[in-house]
């Protein structure tokens, strides 16, 4: 009895040997994917690391994808918003020509023309699309943005400011190059035309917007403000003369939409100091925004996100600026087409052959509507640039993250050629010696 339990358990150490044999084999065939991790139990440490570097790799591939299509939309972007630059540039000059005293009506007719099919073009161009996607709608980038009206409206007339007037009724830090800064126009029954600031609630005679507020300049006051407070009694006069009279408390939205239309055609008047003043109007072509202003980010890195790098296309307000009549002061939500409607008003101005209008507000108007589309293209050319330093950031970190992978679960494909020939040599030579010495059966051992 003691002799078969002893061989028993000798059948069963040489079986539990084998089968150990098979599965250090099996192990080694595993790492022949060049990989030497599989589950946990390989290793632990190096297991918990793998995991930490497949998230890492994981979260680069995402940025970089994110990186790809972002520059693909901001280089587009970047096309479109040169070539609306380079024709708004055309646009500034032909209104500079427009301004000249020596243009008769057939020369006003000319430039008109051109203008306005260079209008047409951006509001086109605006509309370009990458894919399906409208470039510059907003996060609304499956509707169509812009929409040019084939009928003219009556809009309201703004008085725009030229950097002098700028500086001395709005202040020294106003920034003329990107903002375009106007009062109301407004006339009284003699046809007569006042300026209402908006901010201030003041209404001046077109001869102190002309050249009074400069004797007041002359004087050593260099704002409005400055002049206002002073005891100064001959600026105190030159003030008194040039305005007509202080409106009570004012908001443009009352009056009119965000796009310059009355909302009600009969209420198209403001009385001040007993005096009714009408709203003046430009029958003009009119664009309208369907996109909204939110802005499309594609994350490029982990971490906090930062909305002013991470953002990849312009919306409406943002190309095209705000004005008085969606200003944030106005009451009105931003309508994304101000610097359009304004760039038709002056096409509607040249083809009127309003001289004078052109030459005091017409080239202000083309100015800063060229600045504002200059700023936004440099600002989406130096975001793209961000982008172009971040790709090149992460495919270096892509190149480390592949190198960790490797160092932590990596087999060593020559040293796994050298066991696997071991192992297998051992396993076979283990088969057959125990198929010597193992009895078959009850009666070979008997």
């Amino acid at each position: 009895m003691g002799v078969r339990i002893g061989s028993m358990h000798f059948m069963y150490n040489y079986q539990n040997s084998l089968n150990k044999a098979y599965q250090q084999q099996g192990k080694l065939f595993e790492q022949a994917d060049g990989s030497s991790l599989h589950r946990a139990s390989d290793n632990p440490i190096n297991y918990s690391k793998l995991l930490r570097y497949n998230v890492s790799e994981n979260e680069n591939t995402q940025y970089r994808e994110n990186i790809k299509t972002a520059s693909s939309w901001m280089k587009q972007s970047d096309d479109v918003m040169i070539h609306m630059t380079e024709m708004m540039q055309t646009l500034k000059e032909k209104s500079v020509q427009a301004a000249n005293s020596d243009k008769a009506e057939d020369d006003f007719a000319a430039i008109h023309k051109e203008m306005f099919a260079h209008m047409q073009e951006i509001v086109s161009v605006a509309n370009t699309q990458i894919g399906d996607r409208y470039l510059f709608a907003g996060q609304k980038d499956l509707t169509k943005p812009f929409e040019m009206s084939l009928e003219t409206y009556d809009r309201g007339q703004p008085k725009n400011l030229d950097v002098s007037q700028s500086a001395f009724f709005k202040g020294t830090d106003s920034d003329y190059n990107t903002e375009l800064f106007q009062m109301l126009t407004v006339t009284d029954d003699a046809g007569n035309n006042y300026y209402l600031d908006t901010e201030n609630f003041n209404l001046y005679t077109q001869e102190f917007m002309d050249s009074g507020y400069k004797e007041v300049i002359a004087h050593g006051y260099t704002t409005i403000d400055a002049a206002e407070a002073s005891a100064d009694t001959d600026v105190q006069a030159l003030l008194s003369k040039g305005t007509a009279g202080t409106a009570d408390a004012f908001q443009v939205a009352d009056y009119f939409t965000n796009q310059g239309l009355l909302k009600d055609e009969t209420n198209n008047s403001i009385t001040i100091n007993g005096t009714e003043y009408t709203f003046k109007t430009v029958k003009q072509n009119i664009v309208t925004y369907n996109g909204d202003n939110n802005l499309i980010s594609m994350v490029k890195l982990n971490g906090a996100t930062d909305p002013n790098a991470d953002t990849v296309n312009s919306t409406g307000a943002t190309m095209f600026g705000r004005d008085i009549f969606d200003n944030a002061n106005s009451g009105n939500e931003a309508s994304g087409t101000a610097m359009l409607n304004e760039l038709f008003c002056v096409c509607a101005k040249v083809n009127d052959s309003d001289l004078h209008w052109m030459s005091s507000d017409g080239v202000t108007v083309a100015d800063v509507a060229h600045s504002t589309m200059l700023v936004q293209e440099t600002k989406i050319g130096a975001r793209q640039q961000l982008y172009n330093n971040v790709e090149t950031m992460l495919e270096r970190q892509a190149d480390n993250i592949t190198e960790d992978i490797t160092n932590v679960s990596g087999a060593d494909i020559a040293q796994l050629a050298t066991k696997l020939m071991q192992q297998t040599a051992l396993y076979n030579l283990s088969l057959s010696l125990g198929g010597r010495i193992l009895p078959q059966s009850l009666a070979d051992y008997l």
